[in-house]
């Protein structure tokens, strides 16, 4: 519900709560959280007891240091081991809405009437009612397409439902029902202007796109400052973890920083010990769901390393903001909105014969992630293409990214230890 105060307007009072109340809200919906969690889902009874804490300790924030934390890769062998949600499901399996299958797989049940605030990130970017908003987030597999587009019908905007790819056909959509916002990552639409350059079009003046909203990827300043200056586009982004359950932190207006959402418990923490951090300390982010009652997900660890700060925003909205996403903790990194895991990639890779050595390198060209992938074979092959073809396939149906460039390099090129995954992106 919308709420005002004095000349400012909000999607909902929790943007604008104190922040003793906001302690004492998230307090007492943590403790209901955990408890829950304990009594209906078996994977975090798990929890709980190999710690040995009971759920009735965990009363505060500052409670959640007592656990551990669930990783990605313990998502996954917990779905091996009770498939296929791992344990985790803490509804019965005929209230489960939705599935969604992110990489691992890792299979997320979703129960729809537990997460109904994705909206105020994008009210809070400046969707309402009268905008034409073109949604270029996949609708298979991920929950980004589906949840994106139910948060911007909330907000009273028009989805144009397009999912990715087909640049051509997004530019066809966006002239002819005159889209005024952009949903997607900040590389596709870039992607799109210079396509629509090159096809001939003054984009800032063809085109009535006027705001854009941003996950998946950084957003460095100097993309910011085209796709402002040069292009008249108002840019907000947000920050989404898939398996707590979307948009974590977003952006107003202000653009200093992104507001917490009040339906979770963000921690910053020390990587090795779990210990929190205090204000503008750079840690892990670590998140435990509060109303998704359908994932007994607590204590969460993103893997993303970030800080934030108290000081109140001028936009009104007075929960804390996280700073920037300033890197990984893990081996695991995020390519073009997707996460590229490690030992997935190992087992992909190595999965074809003649390969005994490789490496993945990111790299940024023109805006846009670019993904390498280096080899070293064991003995050659007589049709390298064919192998490089195999490869991309097969990494691109497991992995669910494709390859932009595979490399064959001369035997003895790898030393004898090396980083099987190379960032080599760097951020203004």
């Amino acid at each position: 519900m919308v709420v005002r105060s004095g000349e400012l307007e909000f999607f909902d009072k929790l943007e604008i709560m104190p922040a003793s109340a906001r302690e004492k809200y998230q307090n007492r919906r943590l403790h209901r959280a955990v408890d829950y969690a304990y009594h209906h889902s078996l994977a975090a009874r798990e929890v709980f007891d190999g710690a040995g804490i009971d759920p009735a300790q965990i009363r505060s924030v500052k409670d959640l240091e007592k656990l551990p934390i669930t990783r990605k890769a313990d998502l996954i062998e917990k779905q091996k081991k009770y498939p296929p949600y791992g344990g985790f499901l803490s509804i019965p399996t005929e209230e489960v809405d939705r599935v969604f299958i992110s990489p691992g797989p890792i299979y997320e049940p979703l129960h729809t009437a537990s997460i109904k605030w994705f909206a105020k990130s994008f009210y809070a970017a400046g969707f309402r009612k009268g905008d034409v908003v073109i949604n270029t987030f996949t609708y298979h597999m991920s929950p980004a397409g589906i949840l994106f587009h139910e948060a911007l019908r909330d907000c009273g905007a028009t989805v144009v439902v397009m999912g990715t790819g087909n640049t051509d056909s997004q530019i066809q959509a966006m002239l002819a029902l005159k889209v005024t916002g952009f949903v997607g990552t900040p590389s596709f639409l870039m992607t799109i202007i210079k396509r629509a350059e090159a096809m001939g079009h003054d984009f800032r003046h063809a085109f009535t796109l006027k705001q854009a909203w941003f996950t998946g990827e950084m957003l460095p300043p100097s993309l910011r400052k085209a796709f402002e200056e040069d292009y008249r586009i108002s840019t907000c982004q947000a920050y989404s973890v898939t398996e707590p359950g979307g948009a974590l932190a977003y952006e107003c207006q202000q653009k200093s920083g992104m507001h917490l959402m009040d339906e979770y418990i963000v921690e910053i923490v020390d990587h090795q010990t779990g210990k929190q951090l205090g204000p503008e300390e750079i840690g892990e982010i670590v998140v435990t769901p509060l109303h998704n009652k359908a994932w007994g997900l607590i204590r969460f660890g993103t893997g993303d390393m970030s800080s934030y700060i108290t000081e109140l925003c001028p936009c009104g909205r007075t929960a804390n903001r996280l700073v920037a996403i300033v890197g990984r903790t893990s081996d695991a990194v995020k390519v073009r909105g997707m996460f590229v895991i490690a030992k997935q990639a190992e087992q992909t890779i190595l999965s074809f014969e003649p390969i005994s050595k490789y490496q993945l390198i990111v790299r940024q060209e023109k805006q846009r992630d670019e993904l390498t992938l280096k080899v070293e074979l064991k003995d050659e092959v007589r049709d390298r293409n064919s192998l490089a073809n195999d490869l991309n396939t097969k990494f691109q149906s497991i992995c669910r990214l494709k390859i932009d460039k595979i490399d064959f390099a001369e035997r003895g090129t790898f030393p004898e230890t090396y980083q099987t995954i190379v960032d080599e992106r760097t951020w203004e």
